[in-house]
């Protein structure tokens, strides 16, 4: 079975891109079908090599292996360990464009797929809600729930009474407005690299486990492979997937990212014994607080886009960084933040609350939007990297978008938006410190902004 999706084809070849390496398929290593663990293996040669284990570099080894291509992922740590381990997981299909939008539909579509051949469950489908409390955040819903309607989401407005009797652990006498998906949810991060793992061992992807890229080999303007803390391996082509690290390796190829690593946090708080959280509660967005939420085992997760991010120095952390160390006290006056803007949608949650605060790292671009694809300075290095927080999500689609452009050179999606050199000609995205206050203005104004959808 095929991931295919029937958006309209579009090329990605430009006057200023380098043809496009061609990659063949090579004899699929042996595997033990019985068992989901992966494959080691001392070979040093691939069609794909790709830098990182989180979902995305996952997704799309997972996608070139079923089309034929002999793949090599190489992970500093563990699978998954990174920003993925880290990851709230909210999949909420309503985005600021119709073909962001799209995106998401069809990577629900194939999540599903991944569910039945994997045989584990990964999308808890509670369905969502958007909320609005002003006059300008009740126009941003209906013209978005309209844009969304246009192109087949199943979205509509929703009563504030309805809003109360579905949330009544929620305050809801302050609104104006809602909107309700019913086939939104969350994604469980484990169990999704648990699947690409799954299919990927299966259809003979190599994973090397603790393998620090030290640097990329490259022959007149061509990638040739990588070398690691352990080894050197080579392929015509090497996908950077790096998540946080992402501009570290594209550092390596005198090639500028613009992304930048921001520190983010979420409180699940234990609730009311009086008024419980269902598990099926919808999650919840209110853009005017900055605040999502969803449901989790019976308590409350509630994440907050602050004013004030806290950038991240990725070379500044030692080789054996374990992001699943970190850790941030509730008396830290960002964990304050959040803890304030959601009491004021949830009165019940309070600094004396029994709760969890699990604190990561994202990957933030300066609009927002992933880099998904190659720039026109090294043929065979592609990006996939700074999904801005929705990695989890975009993760399925992305896989496919990154499999087709690499074999083919195109995608059926129209990736515009998302493709990876569209900064590489403006002189203010080559510098670090301009490029990571871009990125942190994006993270300030992700919920901050009022969005206009674009069809």
């Amino acid at each position: 079975m095929r991931y295919g999706l029937e958006n309209r084809m579009t090329t990605v070849a430009r006057d200023r891109r380098l043809t496009l390496p061609s990659v063949t398929s090579s004899q699929q290593l042996p595997f033990n079908s019985n068992t989901k663990e992966p494959i080691v293996s001392n070979a040093k040669t691939a069609d794909v090599i790709i830098v990182g284990g989180g979902v995305a570099g996952l997704s799309t080894a997972m996608q070139l292996a079923r089309r034929g291509s002999d793949v090599l992922v190489l992970e500093r740590d563990q699978l998954g360990c990174g920003s993925t381990g880290r990851a709230a997981g909210l999949l909420g299909q309503l985005r600021g464009t119709a073909e962001a939008t799209r995106m998401l539909i069809k990577g629900i579509e194939i999540v599903r797929e991944l569910e039945q051949m994997a045989d584990v469950e990964i999308y808890v489908q509670t369905g969502s809600l958007r909320v609005a409390s002003t006059t300008e955040r009740a126009e941003e819903i209906t013209e978005l729930v309209g844009m969304g309607q246009s192109i087949g989401l199943q979205i509509d407005d929703l009563s504030i009474d309805e809003v109360a009797a579905r949330l009544p652990y929620m305050k809801t006498d302050d609104l104006l407005s809602a909107c309700y998906c019913p086939t939104d949810g969350h994604l469980r991060p484990t169990e999704l690299v648990d699947a690409y793992v799954k299919l990927g061992t299966k259809h003979g992807v190599r994973y090397e486990l603790g393998s620090q890229i030290e640097r990329l080999v490259i022959e007149n303007g061509k990638v040739k492979g990588v070398r690691t803390s352990n080894d050197e391996f080579f392929a015509p082509v090497v996908v950077n997937a790096a998540g946080p690290w992402s501009y570290l390796v594209a550092d390596l190829a005198g090639t500028v990212l613009p992304t930048a690593a921001i520190r983010h946090h979420y409180l699940i708080v234990q609730p009311d014994a009086d008024c419980p959280v269902d598990v099926m509660s919808p999650a919840v967005r209110d853009r005017h607080l900055r605040i999502y939420s969803r449901p989790e085992r019976g308590k409350l997760l509630v994440g907050m886009y602050g004013a004030e991010p806290v950038g991240c120095d990725m070379s500044e952390l030692s080789p054996d960084f374990d992001m699943s160390s970190m850790s941030i006290s509730k008396d830290d006056s960002y964990v304050r933040d959040v803890i304030e803007a959601a009491q004021q949608r949830f009165p019940w949650i309070r600094r004396d609350r029994e709760m969890i605060v699990t604190t990561g790292i994202m990957t933030f671009t300066p609009d927002g939007k992933p880099f998904c694809g190659a720039m026109p300075n090294i043929q065979g290095l592609f990006h996939c990297a700074g999904f801005s927080g929705h990695g989890i999500v975009q993760s399925p689609a992305v896989g496919v978008i990154m499999a087709g452009l690499i074999l083919e050179g195109r995608s059926s999606f129209d990736i515009d938006a998302i493709h990876a050199d569209r900064f590489f000609d403006v002189p203010s995205y080559r510098d670090r410190s301009e490029i990571e206050s871009k990125c942190q203005e994006m993270y300030v104004s992700y919920y901050g902004r009022v969005e206009r959808p674009i069809s």
